[in-house]
């Protein structure tokens, strides 16, 4: 994953202030996952200059000296996303090799951002949708911030109700474990599924029933998940594959 860093790029020096302290270029990265096609993507963008022209990167660029971490993220997102659609936002960590940028002395703090499956935003030319399993070479560190993105979302699908931020607004169970089993990366029983999350007291019914088709079969009941933000339900749970 990702690619290697181009040759003769010259790093600029380090600047200090009057008093030696070194100052950095600051920049916010964020890794946006959903569910299409039944797989979990990333959105990335090609990128048009050096370094690592032609390779593809997440929505990053600079902190200004006037905004939070989040107003910058949220700032670099617009140009690639409507932000509007996120369903959720968290920050990851930060990146600090010394040499992750070739041009410049460059801190990263990477950031988790999160699109609802029936969100279909448009996208700008060069930006599009990458399954997480067949990732294009990627510039700079992006593609660790790709992996611990996954990573996170994993980890609290299983002690959360993050899976509002992915499913739709309503759904029924078979839909739901469509959504859990390609951010999970493994098989989920529908049956599991629903016992777990209404245990948990994530999901209530919203009294609708889903069409039966053409194949026949009974009406299938619709749900929603009772809370639209984050809320920590199982802190010692684990959805393991069946």
């Amino acid at each position: 994953m990702g690619g290697a860093q181009e040759t003769g790029a010259q790093v600029e020096p380090v600047v200090r202030d009057s008093a030696g302290i070194a100052r950095y270029r600051h920049e916010a990265i964020c890794a946006v996952l959903r569910v299409t096609d039944g797989r979990l993507a990333v959105l990335l963008s090609t990128r048009v200059s050096p370094p690592f022209a032609g390779l593809h990167t997440l929505p990053s660029g600079a902190v200004e000296p006037e905004e939070t971490l989040d107003q910058a993220v949220l700032r670099h997102l617009a140009a690639k996303v409507d932000v509007a659609g996120l369903a959720h936002l968290e920050q990851l960590g930060t990146q600090s090799d010394p040499h992750r940028d070739p041009a410049q002395r460059t801190i990263g703090t990477g950031y988790l951002g999160l699109m609802q499956a029936s969100n279909e935003p448009h996208l700008p030319d060069g930006a599009g949708w990458f399954d997480v399993d067949e990732l294009p070479a990627m510039g700079f560190d992006h593609a660790a911030v790709v992996a611990r993105a996954i990573e996170r979302l994993r980890a609290k699908l299983s002690y959360t109700n993050l899976g509002f931020a992915l499913a739709p607004d309503e759904f029924t169970i078979g839909e739901l474990r469509e959504v859990y089993v390609a951010a999970l990366g493994h098989d989920v029983s529908a049956t599991n599924l629903q016992r777990i999350l209404t245990r948990r007291g994530q999901l209530e019914a919203t009294g609708a029933k889903h069409p039966v088709g053409s194949k026949g079969g009974r009406p299938a009941q619709v749900f929603r998940f009772v809370d639209r933000t984050l809320v920590v339900t199982d802190p010692f749970a684990v959805l393991r594959p069946d």
